[in-house]
């Protein structure tokens, strides 16, 4: 999640508040503690995401479905294997949508690039351009065909020489989809849940 490319799941587990849709959003480009003078200031909501999106990532992260998925995708791509997997799950997100929301895919999509244009107050200034390029490209509808995915690993394969193995994923994922896609329904409805039980709770 750290490479700025599986947006999909942190925006639909965001509920509907805009700035805990924002703050998900972001969580990446904030680094370090949640104290002090970096939260001062703060709205509550758009906390409440950021430390959302960090719990999402700790629980995928020990989630023991996911590690079996990391392990599969680490015999083709080594440790890239989690980058990887996130935008796996983010592919079978996609082009399951209709399982997981009441909107589809194209209407969630135009919402969340709508809330967060809105919002561009929240949104730190080295990531702006990041996403201004992610709406013009359409990165959330991309996800849900191997096409797209496919570019999506071709993008992250340049950022840096030991991503370059991420060129064989989208090879690896169509070889592989039915495992992939068995571990994903087991793990994002468990997700969804502990993601609003966080929001309830926070």
């Amino acid at each position: 999640m750290s490479f700025f490319m599986n947006f999909l799941a942190h925006l639909l587990l965001s509920g509907a508040n805009e700035e805990v849709i924002l703050g998900n959003y972001v969580g990446d480009s904030i680094k370090g503690r949640l104290s002090g003078d970096k939260i001062a200031g703060l709205d509550a909501d758009y906390l409440l995401g950021l430390k959302l999106h960090r719990h999402i990532d700790m629980y995928t992260d020990q989630h023991p479905t996911v590690r079996e998925a990391k392990r599969m995708a680490a015999k083709v791509l080594g440790k890239t294997a989690g980058i990887a997997t996130d935008i796996y799950f983010d592919y079978f997100l996609a082009k399951y949508f209709n399982q997981f929301c009441d909107e589809s895919l194209k209407s969630f999509s135009d919402r969340m690039y709508h809330i967060i244009v809105k919002n561009d107050r929240l949104i730190p200034d080295h990531m702006k351009s990041m996403v201004r390029t992610m709406i013009r490209q359409d990165w959330l509808n991309t996800y849900e065909t191997l096409e797209g995915i496919k570019l999506t690993f071709s993008r992250l394969s340049g950022r840096a020489d030991f991503l370059d193995v991420l060129v064989f994923a989208e090879a690896d994922l169509a070889i592989n989809e039915a495992f992939y896609h068995e571990k994903f329904n087991i793990f994002f409805p468990q997700l969804q849940a502990e993601a609003a039980q966080f929001i309830k709770e926070n």
